[in-house]
């Protein structure tokens, strides 16, 4: 079961990351309004990931 939880902190970590590289690319082109659009997004899957990995290494610890 704590491998399910890995790999969905890990999904979580992937999409914050494409988040970040949106972020990056519209606030390249000067489109300011949806970098910020993305960088909201990030930081909110970044926040999950987070929750989700310490919830999959407590369940990790717990199973030894």
């Amino acid at each position: 079961m704590a491998n399910n939880d890995h790999n969905k902190a890990a999904e979580l970590h992937e999409n914050a990351a494409k988040s970040h590289r949106a972020a990056a690319e519209q606030h390249g082109k000067g489109d300011h309004a949806k970098g910020m659009e993305h960088s909201k997004s990030a930081q909110q899957h970044s926040q999950s990931a987070s929750k989700q990995s310490d919830q999959a290494n407590a369940k990790s610890q717990q199973q030894k």
